[in-house]
């Protein structure tokens, strides 16, 4: 009777807390809601409206600059929306966003020099203003040449091991199609941008794009001779009607010999380049070690 009664009180305390926190869940998503609603409906004279009306000003900002910046067909433009596709920038507004950054920055580390800069007045001063002026202008560019040189290196680096997957899964029988999809998966932890690149190459394949359009476009975005190379080895196997699981073979090993004559060239350069810190850091104090003695015989006479 005891044993019953503890559990009959502990199964009505249990339900009872749930019930509780069910309630409390229901309350909090109806707030939720409502506090949404209000939101949205909410005035601007409000600190959330101020918020708003900031978001809407640099949406206006960033569609002026697009519409004046982002929609010009020169070739400066040309060749600027061509680095962001290789540093992995596919917004359609990139071009708008990087002249918005561009301008920001500039003016904006000016304008803090301007203020915190010591000797105001003078030629340094505005020297300093001036140099903070345009490294603002040129940190976007920087940035964005870093970050294509970095995905680049990743896309050199993965593009051996791209093949090789590329020719087991031809061996295992599978289509062209079949053989990007299961490659890029199996490549996404080690390479991620060469494996986001690949599935946008089968997002476009299962759009009607043919597998050559397809490599071309995946080339353009990696920016490799290597892929190229690869767009037009698929595509004259296909027209010759030549075996692609061979073609694929011979080009593996191809890349897997230029992987390797690149670590080879950066081991024999590495002498050269270690060649300068040495003379700079190294001689310098095997001369001091080797002279210092004598330096101190000759001065306190202990060689007469």
């Amino acid at each position: 009777m005891l044993t019953l009664m503890v559990f009959l009180a502990t199964a009505v305390l249990t339900f009872a807390v749930m019930a509780t926190i069910r309630v409390h869940s229901s309350v909090k998503r109806r707030a939720a809601g409502i506090n949404a609603k209000l939101a949205a409906h909410a005035d601007f004279s409000t600190p959330g409206g101020q918020a708003g009306t900031r978001f809407k000003t640099a949406d206006r900002i960033i569609d002026y600059a697009q519409k004046h910046y982002g929609s010009a067909d020169t070739k400066d433009m040309k060749v600027l929306r061509k680095r962001l596709m290789l540093a992995g920038v596919y917004d359609p507004r990139g071009v708008a966003f990087f002249f918005v950054a561009r301008t920001a920055l500039a003016v904006g580390l000016a304008i803090a020099a301007m203020l915190f800069a010591p000797g105001e007045g003078s030629s340094m001063y505005w020297m300093i203003v001036g140099a903070a002026g345009m490294f603002g202008y040129v940190a976007p560019s920087v940035y964005l040449d870093r970050r294509i040189a970095r995905r680049r290196d990743e896309h050199r680096s993965g593009f051996p091991d791209f093949m090789d997957l590329l020719v087991v899964c031809a061996d295992a029988g599978l289509s062209m199609e079949a053989s990007l999809d299961r490659v890029g998966r199996e490549l996404a932890d080690s390479y991620p941008s060469l494996c986001s690149n690949i599935h946008m190459a089968n997002l476009e394949i299962r759009a009607g794009r043919t597998m050559t359009e397809a490599l071309e476009h995946l080339a353009d975005r990696l920016g490799l001779e290597e892929a190229r190379s690869f767009a037009t080895l698929i595509q004259q196997s296909d027209e010759l009607g030549s075996s692609i699981t061979e073609a694929l073979r011979v080009y593996s090993d191809d890349m897997r010999h230029k992987r390797l004559s690149r670590a080879e060239e950066k081991a024999y350069s590495l002498p050269a380049k270690l060649s300068l810190p040495m003379m700079l850091c190294i001689f310098p104090v095997l001369f001091v070690v080797i002279l210092l003695p004598v330096a101190v015989r000759l001065a306190t006479g202990g060689f007469g």
